[in-house]
């Protein structure tokens, strides 16, 4: 049976959209329709942030400590429905289910929690000099968020703006928005006053176009591709609103010829391959000695093969679909070019793998590419496609890692952390893992150059949604 939600959230109430259009989300893994949203409109929107407006003042007054239980309250509601929400992307994105439960509704979940109880040690004021030197929210912030991690994504954004005492205006993914449907009604049942939080769903062009002009919204938060986000930059360049960006990304795995070979593959891979490579951090450049080229192309093609396609509900997949017929037709695109302009196809391929005709997949693929300035070597592709590229030492491994438009995620391997660390300090990005550092969401995310603008994640995050304000004192007081 088709889910179909027919309300947004406006002022604290489900309200009746101003047009009747509906947008089908469509589940991935079968192509079959999922459910239908209303097609929000410019006068949707406009409503939506006429009462983010008017909440302002009285929740930026609100002590912190509310705030921060109220964000609390939205945890514990998020924990409590983490296994609907959960299913909900499995259908939305494909990602199969025990791995959605574990990074699609985890994440998430941790965040909420760690945005509770940042509040305390967080230092909201401070003297300096003969000045009070305080920390004020934004104001209403317009969040535009992404499909391939809805909840986690409208988290990094909406808890740290709500906690800064900033109202929010949603626009999630029209590909997959019923997360945010759940998770509005777990704000709407934690008793946030009406207008502090609103979701308005539809198409970028429309309601994310609004969000990014109306001089009401003194801030906007996108995150997705790097053409959307220059759209959005220059729609809020009018109005000289903040702009905080996390855009695309073409991260290197730089593997020194002294490392361990065999780890350093088998990781780039599994990190390439979360969520069917639809990751913007994604390692997709695994760049090695070029001595040492067809044995790591061998251990790619290996570590590529156990991982099982499958639908999201199915036992024992470990890699979903892509998540749109459209985004299947571009990474199929991306593989062709890719052999046609003189890369090696190692392991997958264009075609689907077999038995998965029905549904967006495309098989785990890895091309060597001894050219730097091919397309597959410089684009975004955002599917499970890894390209394998030679280096002749250190130097040269750094300039191919900085050969590129972006600069978001990437990782050095090395014999030593001394030699991985000194390589990775030239290296320009705005994370890089070394020998295989795990993941730590309180460290700051983000992107150098055309990856964005801004950082998210713990702190960091917060402090995107804040402004600073200095009040000189008289000597003496």
């Amino acid at each position: 049976m088709t889910l179909v939600r027919d309300t947004l959230y406006i002022g604290g109430r489900w309200v009746a959209p101003a047009g009747g259009g509906l947008i089908d989300v469509i589940d991935p893994s079968d192509g079959s329709l999922y459910a239908r949203i209303p097609e929000g409109s410019v006068a949707d929107a406009e409503a939506a942030v006429a009462a983010a407006r008017a909440a302002f003042d009285g929740w930026a007054a609100t002590p912190v400590s509310e705030r921060a239980a109220a964000i609390a309250r939205i945890a514990a509601g998020v924990e409590a429905r983490s296994g609907e929400l959960a299913e909900a992307i499995a259908h939305e994105v494909g990602m199969p289910l025990k791995l959605a439960a574990r990074v699609q509704v985890g994440g998430p979940l941790w965040h909420w929690r760690h945005y509770a109880e940042l509040a305390d040690g967080f230092e909201w004021e401070r003297r300096v000099g003969n000045s009070l030197v305080v920390r004020e929210p934004v104001g209403v912030v317009g969040a535009i968020t992404p499909w391939n991690f809805p909840l986690n994504q409208i988290t990094l954004k909406v808890a740290p703006a709500l906690l800064a005492g900033c109202t929010v205006v949603l626009k999630p993914s029209e590909v997959a928005p019923i997360n945010a449907f759940l998770l509005a009604e777990i704000i709407a049942a934690a008793g946030l006053p009406p207008g502090v939080f609103n979701l308005v769903t539809g198409y970028g062009p429309v309601v994310g176009e609004v969000l990014a002009a109306d001089p009401r919204v003194d801030m906007v938060s996108f995150t997705g591709s790097t053409r959307a986000g220059r759209r959005v930059a220059e729609l809020a360049a009018a109005t000289v609103k903040k702009v905080a960006l996390e855009l695309g990304g073409k991260s290197a795995a730089v593997v020194l010829e002294d490392a361990d070979l065999g780890a350093a593959v088998k990781a780039t891979v599994s990190n390439c391959l979360l969520n069917s490579g639809q990751t913007c951090s994604a390692h997709t450049r695994l760049l090695v000695p070029r001595a040492r080229l067809d044995e790591a192309a061998a251990l790619a093609a290996g570590a590529m093969a156990k991982m099982t396609s499958g639908p999201a509900f199915a036992d024992g997949s470990r890699l979903g679909p892509l998540v749109s017929a459209a985004q299947r037709e571009r990474v199929q695109g991306y593989i062709r070019r890719g052999v046609e302009e003189g890369a090696r196809l190692v392991c997958g391929g264009a075609e689907p793998p077999a038995g998965l005709e029905q549904g967006y997949f495309v098989a785990p693929t890895a091309l060597v590419c001894e050219d730097t300035r091919a397309t597959v070597a410089q684009e975004e592709i955002f599917g499970p496609v890894l390209v394998i590229l030679p280096h002749d030492g250190d130097d040269d491994a750094v300039r191919i890692a900085n050969d590129s438009a972006y600069g978001l995620g990437g990782a050095v391997w090395a014999g030593s952390d001394a030699r991985a660390l000194a390589a990775a300090r030239r290296i320009r990005s705005g994370q890089v893992d070394i020998n295989g550092g795990a993941w730590n969401p309180r460290a700051p995310f983000g992107g150098y150059r055309q990856s964005g603008l801004g950082r998210e994640n713990g702190v960091y995050g917060l402090e995107e949604f804040l402004e600073y304000k200095a009040l000189q004192l008289r000597d003496g007081a």
